[in-house]
């Protein structure tokens, strides 16, 4: 059991169907070719959450803040993956931190540390940002096959029940 669980209080957690959005930033990736996006959505099934929103869409970012939008009227937890980097079309967290009315500014900060033991000091290139949205919690991470199984599995499943139970109150 994920020692968080043990040491959050009862009163913190409520029941809660998660629902996940998935959205995968990338002018090259089709929903057939996209492996990341499938990571995530294999990753949230095994822990028993329902996907009720997948999209591939463009780095754009209204079209990037639209799918947002939609993505939050059918989840309440959404996963934005790629689009995160340096390079000139790069621009899914400004696309969404404008959305975010509270931001989670540990979830980046966690995400790097735990990038940088499996990828070096390549970490601190890595924009990840969290928050909530019409009480959703959305996070945006690296589109890498590796960095959505890290984020995933090691952040966003084991505190999302924790998570909403806050941002739904």
């Amino acid at each position: 059991m994920n020692s968080t669980f043990i040491t959050m209080k009862p009163e913190h957690i409520r029941p809660l169907a998660i629902t996940m959005g998935i959205i995968t930033v990338s002018t090259t990736r089709t929903p057939e070719m996209d492996a990341s996006g499938m990571a995530i959505c294999e990753i949230v099934k095994a822990a028993g959450f329902l996907v009720g929103y997948y999209v591939v869409v463009p780095d754009r970012v209204e079209r990037i803040q639209a799918e947002v939008i939609k993505a939050a009227k059918h989840a309440n937890c959404i996963i934005v993956n790629g689009g995160t980097g340096l390079t000139h079309d790069d621009c899914t967290i400004e696309a969404v931190t404008p959305l975010l009315e509270k931001v989670m500014d540990g979830f980046g900060e966690l995400f790097r540390a735990r990038s940088c033991d499996e990828i070096g000091t390549a970490s601190m290139l890595s924009r990840a940002v969290a928050g909530i949205y019409q009480q959703c919690a959305v996070f945006c991470i690296p589109g890498s096959t590796a960095a959505v199984t890290l984020a995933t599995t090691q952040l966003i499943v084991p505190e999302i029940v924790h998570i909403l139970s806050h941002a739904t109150r």
